[in-house]
């Protein structure tokens, strides 16, 4: 044994030193990387994916050659067998893991999901943190932190609400019946387009006449303003406090519920009022 031991003592010796430069190398290359993407408009997570990659790249590669050195039986052949039998089981054990992964470079890779976006998918929604490898970071509108699975974002159908810097939005105004539906929808009208955070400019506000509702005829006003949830709230606040405002200045009646009831027989009415004393 010690016989032996001395034998391939120096094989060890040169598979140590290629361990150590491909140490070197693997330093190298990562800093390498790290300048090239660093001039590119690749995501952070992503650039820091690309750069542990070429280092394992290396790493693999600086093993298999100090490996053979080390061990002169072993083959590439049997190395590559050896690692397809191991990716197979290790493929099936991490079946999930290995599917996130994928999903997750895939979603690095594309544009359309940004940070600080809000989305919406299987009934989450809330501002992006984060774009992971494996698990993208949501930040509900009540401050809780949700992680998700990145498969189950590519696999899903997914909303970007924040896709773009405006958005519509809509709400439902409704007139009395003896009021005159043009001059009901002119000053409605006039009403949304004043408001600040309505984008009128470019956007056209568009109001319709929507149907016959039991106390009222209702309108659809719809607008445009910011995409982000507190744009779309603090934009319906504003149009709805300034249409309320300019229908009571015009004397437009905004109903509520009326109800009228009918009786099968005659109902007598008493007038005489007694009171006690």
């Amino acid at each position: 044994m010690a016989r032996s031991a001395i034998e391939i003592l120096p094989q060890l010796l040169i598979a140590i030193i290629i361990l150590v430069l491909t140490y070197a190398f693997a330093k190298l290359a990562k800093n390498i990387a790290k300048r090239i993407l660093k001039h590119t408009h690749l995501r952070q997570s992503l650039a820091e994916l690309l750069v542990l990659f070429s280092s394992l790249a290396i790493w693999l590669f600086g093993i298999m050659i100090a490996a053979i050195i080390a061990f002169p039986d072993l083959t590439p052949t049997k190395m590559l067998a050896g690692l397809g039998i191991g990716s197979v089981a290790i493929g099936f054990a991490f079946k999930d893991i290995f599917e996130n992964f994928l999903a997750g470079i895939i979603i690095l890779i594309r544009k359309e999901m940004r940070i600080n976006d809000f989305i919406e998918c299987e009934g989450y929604e809330g501002t992006v943190e984060a774009i992971l490898v494996r698990e993208t970071h949501i930040r509900k509108t009540d401050g809780e932190l949700v992680i998700l699975p990145n498969s189950m974002l590519f696999k899903n159908p997914l909303t970007i609400k924040t896709d773009i810097d405006q958005r519509r939005t809509t709400i439902i105004c409704g007139v009395g019946y003896g009021e005159n539906v043009d001059e009901a929808r002119s000053v409605i009208k006039q009403a949304v387009t004043d408001c600040k955070t309505v984008i009128s400019d470019s956007r056209p506000v568009q109001i319709f006449a929507n149907e016959f509702a039991d106390s009222s005829v209702n309108f659809e006003v719809t607008w445009w303003t910011g995409s982000k949830p507190i744009d779309i709230r603090q934009s319906r606040d504003e149009v709805i406090a300034a249409i309320k405002s300019a229908l009571d200045n015009a004397d437009i009646e905004i109903p509520f519920p009326y109800r009228t009831l009918t009786f099968n027989q005659p109902v007598s009415i008493n007038t005489n009022q007694q009171m006690d004393e």
